[in-house]
């Protein structure tokens, strides 16, 4: 473990969290550290865009990261679920605490900083809770419908927060970046069948399951049958028509975030060519996007965007 959590008024990873926190806060410069330690160790893909930013924005998306990196975690890797209830109503308190200007964990006395300078609403930062907490208890989706209205609370919020971040508030942004963030949620399920099922999890729509003649037998023996490649071929043209949708953000941000988004957009859109190019059979193999595409997507993303004039709206 790094020696940044060595520090006694830091906290402990996520998973070994015991809920407290301490009775002196730490500093906000010490959080500020703790917060871009856990970024930058433990996300090699962090977004492109924050290497781009100003400094003090770039703080920001430390600690949003860093929120959503521990409420992840302790939904994820506790290994029980009602434990990881337990934690995440510790985190639902400290939130709230943070709103009310008397956070003492680390994470939110840095976010505390990005909440009062960018003026962001403690809406997304909740409904992420929200989704972390339905995952402990709800395996399946009966409809596509319903596995929108999921991904509303464990997606959306994420590309709204971004969005705050860099001073964009309008209605209109926040509906493209809800498709693009949707969308990459999607191809991350259809990326991640035969993992998550054995987490438990089936996040295909039991009702385009029974229309295509699937059973979860399939996913568990991981074969791949002519009625799941149907099944799958419908989901991924479903969701790359949902990366159409988003994708005229790119052209209404600053080019820093544009970067980030288009890159985001099309390396979720190349996993479900990739998906494509397997034949659907993704039982058999996990399609992964290599560091090789992912240096040409973002060497093109880049020139593209390289004459761009767009800047960061006002704070």
């Amino acid at each position: 473990m790094s020696s940044m959590t060595a520090n006694p008024i830091l906290p402990a990873e996520p998973a070994q969290w015991d809920g407290t926190v301490p009775e002196i806060a730490p500093s906000l410069e010490e959080s500020r550290r703790y917060c871009e330690w856990l970024a930058v160790t433990h996300y090699e893909n962090f977004p492109v865009a924050t290497w781009l930013l100003p400094a003090p924005l770039r703080r920001h998306f430390y600690s949003v990261y860093a929120y959503c990196r521990w409420a992840d975690d302790l939904a994820d890797e506790t290994g029980d679920p009602e434990r990881s209830v337990w934690l995440l109503e510790r985190w639902e308190q400290e939130l709230r605490a943070c709103y009310a200007g008397e956070p003492r964990h680390a994470v939110f006395v840095a976010l505390r900083e990005a909440v009062t300078q960018c003026r962001i609403p403690r809406e997304p930062f909740q409904d992420l809770i929200t989704a972390f907490r339905q995952d402990q208890v709800r395996q399946r989706y009966a409809t596509y419908q319903d596995l929108l209205e999921y991904c509303r609370y464990s997606a959306n919020p994420v590309g709204r927060l971004v969005l705050y971040l860099c001073g964009y508030r309008e209605p209109e942004l926040q509906r493209l970046s809800d498709y693009t963030c949707t969308a990459l949620q999607l191809a991350n399920f259809w990326q991640d069948v035969r993992r998550d099922y054995a987490m438990g999890r089936v996040y295909i729509p039991q009702d385009m399951m029974q229309w295509y003649g699937c059973a979860e037998e399939e996913l568990a023996a991981g074969r791949c049958t002519e009625s799941f490649r149907g099944l799958m071929k419908d989901l991924v043209d479903r969701t790359r028509q949902m990366f159409g949708r988003g994708m005229p953000l790119v052209e209404k941000v600053d080019r820093r975030l544009a970067v980030d988004i288009e890159l985001f957009s099309r390396g979720g859109m190349e996993i479900l060519r990739l998906i494509e190019r397997q034949n659907y059979d993704v039982l058999a193999k996990r399609p992964k996007l290599d560091r090789a595409g992912m240096g040409l997507l973002l060497g093109t993303v880049l020139i593209g965007r390289m004459f761009s004039r767009r800047s960061l709206p006002e704070q």
